[in-house]
């Protein structure tokens, strides 16, 4: 997790702009400090210097956890900050630094009231971005049910008019976001930390503006969809907290089932933990099929790798995925050119058969998933048995 393969597994996903993650870590600063040197306004790229030239430009950002009690409730929360110049950032350690050890991890845990820290971000630098991380995972988020709040208002109180944006999360899509009238003001993002090279992209942003941290933000504020495109989104059920469940006792819970139960796990009779799409339908004051006026469009997807393993029945990380995989990319470009610009005739040119019809089932949302909970991921489906019979039938000439 180099910057320069950061950089390198960018262009191959199709990104143009992404976080450097963790600038309040002494070392990941010294990095950045390092390898990195001013490109556009409030952007960076990799020093010609480094040996490896790159077009990936990286904005400076963090996340950062903050665990503390209010209303009489402990809080587990995480915010993402992003900091306009070295110096910006620099000004945010220091203050920081005064309240917990921001050598102890890339994101780090702070006794820090969401509030306060905002204040603090501000005070650095007035262009300087807080936006609440995955708002709806239920352990550590603004809305989460087991320690979250249930308005922006009372999380953020006087720094409230400051925060724009909001990040969905894998567990839930602007569709979800959506039901909550609350939220008609606030930019619905979507990004996907980087906890694997692969998994770069997994949700990302499109924008057609300048390249410059002020222009970045600017669209997103915008809500205008000529500058906000759309986002990238994972399918919410497959996320790790998109039901409600019991891991420990394989127990996945739709929310009128949780309800019907007393929210507690029919196997040892515990309260299971309550999910995304409950959490939603609690606070929600619309119904699922609404969509408020100047809503940015999403794109729900499935990760290349993810359908290629599919479309051949073996797992993510084998040499045939890997292949197929580097194949594409070398055909048409980039991941997201392929699973969102390239026409189906070119993918059909050069893809497997059923790697081609993968990617036009999950265009179509044709698949199956069972929902994720209480940590696990949801699983997908794209191919029922019936299909998989008839690639196998025709093996010789559908796989190549």
């Amino acid at each position: 997790m180099t910057l320069e393969n950061l950089a390198a597994w960018a262009a191959k996903k199709g990104i143009t702009i992404m976080g450097t993650g963790d600038f309040t870590h002494p070392k990941w600063m010294a990095e950045i400090k390092t390898k990195l040197e001013p490109a556009e306004p409030g952007l960076f790229r990799l020093k010609a210097a480094s040996g490896a030239a790159s077009a990936t430009r990286f904005l400076l950002s963090v996340e950062i956890a903050s665990i503390y009690s209010k209303g009489g409730k402990v809080r587990r929360i995480h915010n993402l900050v992003f900091a306009p110049s070295i110096e910006a950032a620099g000004r945010i350690n220091e203050a920081l630094g005064w309240r917990g050890n921001l050598a102890a991890d890339g994101r780090p845990i702070l006794g820090l009231d969401a509030e306060e820290l905002a204040k603090i971000v501000f005070d650095a630098d007035e262009r300087a971005v807080v936006i609440p991380a995955h708002a709806w995972t239920p352990w550590f988020s603004v809305f989460g049910s087991m320690s979250g709040f249930d308005s922006l208002e009372e999380c953020f109180g006087a720094m409230t008019p400051h925060i724009f944006a909001i990040e969905t999360g894998l567990s839930s899509d602007p569709a979800m976001n959506w039901r909550l009238s609350a939220l008609d003001d606030m930019a619905l993002i979507s990004n996907s930390d980087s906890h694997s090279l692969q998994r770069i992209g997994r949700e990302a942003n499109v924008l057609d503006c300048e390249h410059s941290y002020d222009a970045v933000f600017a669209a997103i504020r915008s809500h205008d969809e000529r500058k906000f495109l759309f986002t990238v989104e994972f399918f919410p059920e497959e996320g790790k907290y998109h039901y409600d469940g019991h891991a420990s006792h394989q127990v996945r819970l739709a929310p009128d089932q949780t309800k019907a139960r007393g929210g507690k796990c029919p196997v040892c009779g515990k309260k299971v933990t309550v999910g995304v799409m409950h959490r939603v339908d609690d606070l929600a004051d619309r119904p699922a099929s609404q969509k408020p006026k100047g809503a940015i469009p999403f794109k729900s997807m499935v990760p290349l790798d993810e359908i290629i393993a599919e479309a051949f029945d073996c797992g993510t990380n084998t040499k045939k995925v890997r292949a197929e995989y580097e194949r594409l990319l070398a055909e048409l470009g980039t991941e997201f050119a392929v699973l969102i610009d390239a026409p189906p005739e070119d993918i059909g040119r050069v893809a497997a058969p059923a790697v081609a019809e993968g990617v036009r089932r999950v265009r179509a949302g044709k698949l199956a998933i069972s929902p994720g909970y209480d940590g696990e991921y949801g699983t997908v489906t794209i191919f029922e048995a019936e299909d998989r019979a008839k690639f196998a039938a025709g093996q010789h000439m559908l796989f190549r």
